[in-house]
Parts: structure tokens; C-alpha cells; sequence
């Protein structure tokens, strides 16, 4: 299967295909849900793409998110030389960015995508608290967005007014992912002097961040009702791409659901441990998406999984 996605995805050089091997190890270790649900889910073609964007978009934030804020900004603008060097003179020292720098040639637009995640890895590095949801909005068009981009604009649609459609569904998936993210962290994120979750609302609901009580409780539903309406506006975006990337468009906004069910009940007691989505109902929902997958490209008059919008 992953030769047959290498060749499909035109990566033909040996070393080239070392390297897209050489990241796909690396994601499916540290994202192996996310990795399953690519193999499952998505066109062999497109999938060393999406393994050669998420390697890059995890190696960046590695880089630039240890030790203090001098050394975070220090460490992007070597980065941010590395990167741009690659893919001004097509080849680099680095394995994942001789991958980037090939996916970006077949997927120009990830040029784009790329160049915007740099610059937002410049609010990343400097960020310490966010005071407000406008703020985190901006955190989130300016940083993570572009982020979900490097992925996304590979299952894009053509259409620029689709596309245009498809890129604002993925500003609000990728908002309620960044305010569950900051809720299954707040543990974690306390402890390290920088959390997420919008000053004004901690002020409002006067939670303790560090231990389980009522008002916490009360201000981790006021936040998880938020990223639920984000959650109900993305609902449209399977309908926004070709049938072929359906599956895992619909499986990622799914997983979300689930994470959020998680946040919710575990509520005030983030404050002590993180949450996660259910691994069973996680795979089930995987499970469903490939057998629907597989289904459609055995059923005659059905364009699921065949790349027709």
C-alpha cells in the first residue's frame, strides 16, 4: 500500500521515497490516530502529501516550543532560514523538508500555506496569556489556521467560491479544535505558566485554574458550548470537497465531537488530568468511515470515493 502511494503520489527518486518513508514513521508515532485515520481514509495519492505536511507542520513546532521565549524566537528564525532556503533552491540537508520542498512542487499552493504558517509561528513563539475571544481568534486566523492549512489545502476544492466556502469551514473546525485543545491541556499548560483559555472568562466565572470546583466547571461548559457552535458551522464541509476525501473529512469533524463529549464530562476535573476521546468509539467511527468508503466504490451509480465533487 505505501509503495503503491508513493508511486501514485509521484515520488519516484530512491532517496525521496527513503524520506517520505522516513516521515511516515515519525507521524505515525506521534499522531498514530491521526495517521490511521489518513490510511484508512484518504486517496493513495494524496497520502505522502498529507504525511510530508503534518512531519513538517510537527518538526516546526517541536523546534520552537522549548525553552524561554528568547530562545523559542531564536530557534524560528533558523527555521525560518532553513525552510526558505529549501524551497527557494529545491533540495535541503533535512529529510522533511526535502519532502516538503517535493510536495510543494506537485501541490503549489502549499507554498502559500507554508509561508503563512511561518509568520504565524511568530504569534506561537509570543504568546503568554489570551485575554479575550477576539484575541483567540486572532491567535487562531493567525496561527492555526494556517497550520490546518498545509493539510487541507491538499483536499481543497478547485472551485474558487467552494473553495473560499471550504477555507471559512475550516477557520471554525480548526477554532473549536484550538479551544478543545486548550481544555484537555489545561493541566498541563497551567503547570507550564501558559494556558489558553481566554482571560475574561476565568475573570468572569472567578475559576481557580488549579483545582476542580463549581466555577470551573461552570466556565469549562461555557467554553466546550463554544466549540460546539464552531463543531455545528463545519458540519457543511464534506459537502465542500470532491466524494474521494469525504470519509476523512467527516471522521476528523467526528473525532471532534468526541473529544468534546470527553471535555464535558470530565468538566471541572481538568484542572487535575487531561481528557481524550474514547480510543473504541474513536475506532468504530473510523471503522464506519472505511466501510462506507469501501462500500461506495463497490455500488454502481455511486461517485463516493471516485474524486467527483
Amino acid at each position: 500500500m505505501w509503495k503503491r502511494a508513493l508511486d501514485r503520489a509521484g515520488v519516484r527518486p530512491p532517496r525521496l521515497r527513503q524520506d517520505y518513508t522516513e516521515q511516515r514513521r515519525a507521524v505515525r508515532r506521534f499522531a498514530t490516530a491521526e495517521y490511521a485515520a489518513a490510511r484508512l481514509l484518504l486517496p493513495a495519492a494524496v497520502l505522502p502529501h498529507v504525511v510530508a505536511a503534518v512531519a513538517f507542520m510537527h518538526d516546526t513546532d517541536d523546534r520552537i516550543d522549548r525553552g524561554t521565549p528568547d530562545d523559542r524566537a531564536a530557534a524560528l528564525a533558523e527555521w525560518d532560514g532553513l525552510v526558505r532556503k529549501a524551497l527557494a533552491g529545491g533540495d535541503s540537508p533535512l529529510p522533511v523538508l526535502r519532502c516538503l520542498v517535493h510536495t510543494a512542487g506537485r501541490h503549489p499552493d502549499v507554498r502559500t500555506h507554508v509561508e503563512e504558517f511561518l509568520q504565524g509561528c511568530e504569534r506561537e513563539v509570543a504568546w503568554r496569556t489570551i485575554a479575550d475571544d477576539r484575541e483567540l481568534d486572532r491567535y487562531v486566523r493567525e496561527y492555526s489556521l494556517p497550520a490546518l492549512m498545509l493539510t487541507a489545502c491538499l483536499l481543497a476544492p478547485e472551485d474558487t467560491a467552494t473553495r473560499a466556502a471550504f477555507t471559512e469551514g475550516c477557520h471554525r473546525l480548526i477554532r473549536a479544535m484550538q479551544r478543545i485543545d486548550f481544555l484537555e491541556d489545561l493541566a498541563e499548560d497551567v503547570r507550564a505558566g501558559r494556558h489558553g483559555i481566554p482571560t475574561d472568562a476565568v475573570t468572569r466565572h472567578g475559576a481557580d485554574l488549579t483545582r476542580p470546583g463549581p466555577a470551573l466547571g461552570r466556565l469549562v461548559e461555557e467554553q466546550a458550548g463554544r466549540a460546539a457552535a464552531d463543531l455545528t458551522a463545519a458540519v457543511p464541509l464534506p459537502t465542500l470537497v470532491t466524494s474521494a476525501h469525504r470519509p476523512f473529512i467527516r471522521a476528523l469533524v467526528g473525532v471532534q465531537h468526541l473529544r468534546l463529549d470527553a471535555v464535558r464530562r470530565a468538566g471541572a476535573s481538568l484542572a487535575t488530568c487531561p481528557s481524550g476521546p474514547s480510543a473504541p468509539a474513536a475506532a468504530l467511527l473510523l471503522l464506519k468511515e472505511a466501510a462506507r468508503r469501501s462500500f461506495s466504490f463497490l455500488t454502481p451509480g455511486r461517485d463516493e470515493g471516485r474524486g467527483r465533487p
